[in-house]
């Protein structure tokens, strides 16, 4: 894991879909677990959303607070 890309989780936006304009971060796990049933998308967006899927899923969803703190 890079951990420049748990930065980037809080500062990247949701480019497309439902969540448009959203931190990947804020994604709720229903949508995450939706994009590990039917593939994330290619390239570092995907990468970050299956990062993303990975942190919600075991419950590591605290580890980007104080990555958020420091973006305020």
């Amino acid at each position: 894991m890079n951990p420049e890309n748990l930065k980037k989780l809080v500062e990247v936006q949701m480019p497309f879909g439902k969540y448009k304009g959203r931190f990947i971060a804020d994604l709720p796990g229903n949508y995450l677990n939706w994009f590990a049933a039917k593939g994330f998308p290619e390239g570092s967006l995907g990468q970050l959303l299956a990062l993303m899927h990975e942190l919600d899923h075991n419950g590591l969803k605290y580890l980007l607070e104080p990555l958020r703190k420091k973006e305020s």
